[in-house]
């Protein structure tokens, strides 16, 4: 009797193990499942949705923000050449170019020498572009400080060297009324870091001088035409800047 019991409880208790066993881990399978799916379900559905949400809604919003009237303005440019065919400038389109005869020791020199005034569609004069003769001027120390500068490609000078655009300003030793900005085409050196003299804008060409500037402050004087350098600085982020830059850069010699 005793090894039948024994043998019986022996086949009880191993079955009971292998019950557990099962017991134990059918939950586990069924639950692996059910945490797991859903998570993946909720992270990868969502994530393409989002993806071609803001791939179709950046076209549109890019198709429909930039303003038409805009547009016409960018594209329209008008070309002025100098009476002599020399020198010549794009200008945006409802500008205007008044040219009156510029500085010169003769008769025969006056037949290429020019003085050309550029106004907005408003009528407010705002630049000036010589071609010719022209001689005045003067140059002393100054410590110059460059806000923008680029390369013109189309004038280079008698000696061959490249000329720049550049909006800079200066200020003189012993001044207290600066500092005096400016924003013409120079000799490439006239821009360079190192300057240490108020120099010239006057560009010698084989038909004499070009001298194409923007009128900053008062005409001809050089007055401080900006409260700070923070305040031109913030200028240079508006479309007359970047119109007047253009314009300068435009200027090409043949």
């Amino acid at each position: 009797m005793k090894a039948r019991t024994t043998h019986l409880l022996a086949v009880a208790t191993l079955t009971g193990i292998l019950l557990a066993g099962t017991a134990c881990g059918a939950p586990q399978a069924a639950t692996q499942p059910v945490t797991t799916a859903p998570t993946a379900t909720a992270t990868a559905e969502p994530s393409p949705t989002a993806t071609a949400t803001t791939t179709a809604s950046v076209p549109a919003a890019t198709e429909t923000a930039a303003p038409a009237p805009e547009t016409p303005k960018a594209a329209g440019l008008e070309t002025f050449t100098f009476p002599d065919g020399h020198v010549s400038f794009s200008h945006p389109a409802g500008w205007t170019v008044k040219v009156k005869p510029g500085p010169a020791l003769n008769a025969e020199a006056q037949k290429t020498s020019f003085d050309a005034t550029v106004s907005d569609a408003s009528g407010t004069e705002l630049a000036q572009v010589l071609s010719g003769m022209y001689g005045d001027g003067a140059s002393g120390p100054a410590k110059r400080t460059i806000l923008d500068h680029a390369p013109v490609p189309g004038v280079t000078d008698m000696s061959g060297e490249a000329t720049e655009f550049g909006f800079a300003y200066d200020e003189f030793p012993g001044s207290t009324g600066g500092p005096y900005y400016f924003m013409d085409v120079r000799n490439a050196s006239e821009y360079l870091a190192t300057i240490d003299s108020s120099g010239s804008n006057q560009v010698l060409l084989p038909n004499g001088v070009l001298i194409g500037a923007v009128i900053v402050g008062e005409r001809g004087v050089p007055t401080p035409a900006f409260k700070s350098p923070d305040a031109a600085k913030a200028w240079m982020g508006t479309q007359q800047y970047a119109q007047l830059k253009a314009m300068l850069l435009s200027l090409t010699y043949k």
